[in-house]
């Protein structure tokens, strides 16, 4: 028995965990405007590694973001489509979580570092998280952070501006994609971690599955999409607006 879980909040990233934490198989890819094309394969690639049936899995899981509207419906939509099917839940876990939690790993962080959790908002923003650390070692041996702030989007200078004040060495540890493409303001600390893990987004769901804590999957897009349809008040070419003035 196993789960699988599932995140296009960035690159695409698939992994199959075993019900104790264990990862069974995993795989990614980094066509980043291919995610329907890439995920469907992915998941066939890791259920066949492993050996395990999709009649075999317990829940699917989903990166919930935040992220840009497009990439991360794919993953959710699969995720959703595929637990109904199967009959078992869908576990959302937000992308910035997983991050963090890697970054205590990664890192080596000790309780009370603070982490600053990023990733690529486009428009020359980057979505943000701030979180503490926990304990460096819980349940299924995965690192506990707590979220202080956030989620959120902003540019990079704004972010920068509202949370990096005080000492550098009371600063928090800044880690993530979104901040690597804008190191003058968002300074990454070195080894950090880019992109969330599929396989600690599932460790994750895991964890806060046991704890019964509820694990929602609507998404986190934090700003409405760039499609839309037109207003309907929108006038005509060449027409005027009734109740205007003459």
């Amino acid at each position: 028995m196993a789960v699988l879980a599932l995140d296009t909040s960035a690159a695409v990233a698939v992994s199959l965990v075993g019900e104790d934490g264990t990862r069974l198989a995993s795989r990614s890819s980094d066509e980043r405007r291919r995610h329907a094309e890439s995920l469907a394969p992915l998941i066939t690639e890791v259920l066949d590694e492993a050996g395990v049936a999709r009649t075999d899995l317990t829940a699917v899981v989903a990166g919930t973001g935040p992220a840009p509207y497009t990439g991360l419906r794919v993953g959710l939509v699969t995720a959703r489509t595929l637990a109904l099917s199967l009959g078992v839940p869908v576990l959302g876990v937000p992308s910035l979580d997983a991050l963090a939690v890697q970054a205590v790993s990664d890192l080596g962080l000790r309780p009370d570092t603070e982490i600053l959790a990023t990733s690529d908002a486009r428009r020359k923003e980057v979505y943000w998280a701030r979180y503490r650390v926990v304990a460096h070692e819980g349940s299924h041996g995965l690192p506990v952070v707590e979220r202080l702030d956030g989620p959120g989007v902003d540019r990079a200078g704004f972010v920068a501006q509202a949370q990096l004040t005080g000492e550098p060495d009371e600063q928090p540890v800044v880690i993530g994609e979104g901040a690597m493409l804008y190191p003058e303001f968002l300074p990454v600390v070195d080894d950090a971690p880019a992109v969330p893990d599929a396989t600690v987004l599932g460790r994750i769901a895991l964890v806060r599955r046991d704890a019964g804590e509820d694990q929602p999957s609507e998404p986190l897009y934090l700003r409405r999409p760039d499609v839309h349809e037109p207003s309907r008040t929108a006038p005509a070419l060449g027409g005027s607006v009734q109740g205007g003035a003459a």
